[in-house]
């Protein structure tokens, strides 16, 4: 209990350091649900308020920042900004539409499979940018409803960033913080992804499928689409390709050759960089590296760098450490029920507040847990857990992840918006299912 001790003799107006660190905590998560500011924003100030208020100093707080996320996040940021300038998703997504000849229900599919696919490579807040507005497009060329469009773009984005590293923000804090790599995700976590994929668009077909038709002239306005003229940078194009399938080929060996993922993605986003200016001036390059930037979502990175100095106070008082043996003592110590535990209280979460902060929260939760279990290799499921939790949970409401709120952003600016409790209907049933689907997997794989 050193930690409360040190945190208690600076805390402000000598208050107890655990209710400072866990006021702070609640109040930033309860206004990021109200949706009414900026969280990036929020974040900062909570992290702001533990060093003014005591709770850490700043060097702590510093200290606390994983830039394993910070980095892998930033650099992935970059390469997307840059391949997205190609159009290579936008061509992809229209040569689906066509491949299944206009048909409205195969469309559907294949656009799903298509976010799914990039999610896993990419990661699910930058393909639904990309993909949506086609979808929209698309859907408005075949003159049906898009809602049910955009409701599997959401589920398939957030099921196909499931199963890699990269593929969504809680699985980047996992893998760094319980030193997890990128082929530890694709053996344990992608190989029950495409069963969850197949359940839920079998599901989505008794919603909606039976009610999506087109008329053959609308059809045929799908097959006049024009793929190649999404291209609009064929030398960039290969680069952009070079570059992607060299980093996404450098995450699958980083482990043997002692590299964080985020040393090889901010690596290749400077090759990148370097490649798309080749051969301009200085003043050209300037300006392009500044439209590059301009392009990485910086509010997300804000928000995590506060969050995990918010989290760093909580933790720094020892309340995580009482929350583990609370859990613990719940589960009689039986690691089944607690890596189950795990699984649906993580789901239930991140449907109801982003799955992100929830994720910072049980993260050194769980490594508390270590000791206890035999250490850190023996607790290797419960990350598991958690990353299948906490990504498919994000399904269970529109705040449940950061891509669904992209969608329904899209949804309301093209006058199609997509109803909180609407959505919410339909989806957090079929996201108990598929955490239904998670637990038989984890329990057969790693349990039994």
């Amino acid at each position: 209990m050193h930690n409360v001790e040190s945190a208690a003799s600076t805390v402000i107006f000598g208050w107890d350091p655990t209710w400072v660190a866990v006021s702070i905590l609640l109040l930033v998560y309860g206004v990021i649900m109200s949706e009414k500011f900026n969280r990036a924003v929020l974040s900062l100030l909570g992290a702001g308020l533990m060093i003014l208020c005591g709770v850490l100093n700043q060097q702590q707080a510093v200290a606390g920042i994983d830039f394993n996320t910070i980095g892998l996040l930033t650099g992935m940021m970059v390469i997307v900004a840059i391949s997205q300038k190609t159009g290579m998703f936008q061509y992809v997504a229209i040569k689906a539409a066509k491949l299944v000849k206009g048909e409205p229900w195969w469309i559907l599919v294949m656009l799903s499979m298509v976010t799914a696919v990039f999610s896993a490579l990419l990661d699910n807040v930058t393909t639904v940018l990309l993909i949506a507005p086609v979808t929209l497009l698309i859907t408005d060329a075949l003159g049906v409803r898009p809602y049910p469009y955009l409701f599997a773009l959401i589920l398939a984005s957030n099921i196909g960033g499931t199963a890699t590293l990269i593929g969504d923000p809680p699985n980047i804090m996992i893998g760094s913080a319980a030193h997890l790599s990128f082929t530890d995700f694709l053996i344990n976590l992608t190989p029950i992804i495409p069963v969850i994929f197949i359940v839920v668009i079998a599901v989505i077909w008794f919603m909606f499928g039976r009610d999506l038709h087109a008329s053959d002239e609308k059809k045929a306005l799908i097959m006049q689409f024009d793929e190649n003229a999404a291209i609009k940078d064929v030398p960039l194009l290969i680069r952009s390709l070079f570059v992607l399938f060299s980093v996404i080929s450098g995450f699958t060996v980083s482990h043997s050759l002692h590299l964080e993922p985020a040393t090889i993605a901010m690596f290749g986003a400077a090759v990148l960089l370097l490649l798309q200016t080749f051969g301009q001036s200085v003043e050209e390059k300037d300006h392009a590296y500044e439209g590059i930037m301009a392009e990485v979502e910086w509010t997300t990175i804000f928000f995590f760098v506060g969050l995990f100095i918010i989290v760093t106070g909580v933790e720094h008082t020892g309340i995580i450490n009482i929350l583990a043996e609370k859990t613990l003592a719940l589960t009689g110590g039986d690691f089944a029920a607690t890596a189950a535990t795990v699984l649906w209280v993580s789901a239930i979460a991140s449907a109801l507040i982003d799955n992100i902060p929830f994720v910072a929260t049980m993260i050194p939760l769980i490594h508390s847990m270590a000791p206890t279990f035999g250490g850190a290799e023996a607790i290797e499921p419960l990350w598991w857990a958690l990353a299948l939790g906490a990504c498919l949970g994000g399904n269970g409401s529109l705040i449940g992840a950061s891509a669904n709120l992209i969608v329904a952003g899209f949804a309301q600016r093209a006058g199609q918006p997509i109803a909180f409790l609407t959505f919410m209907k339909h989806a957090f049933g079929l996201m108990l299912l598929t955490i239904g689907i998670a637990h038989i997997y984890l329990y057969l794989r790693y349990l039994s």
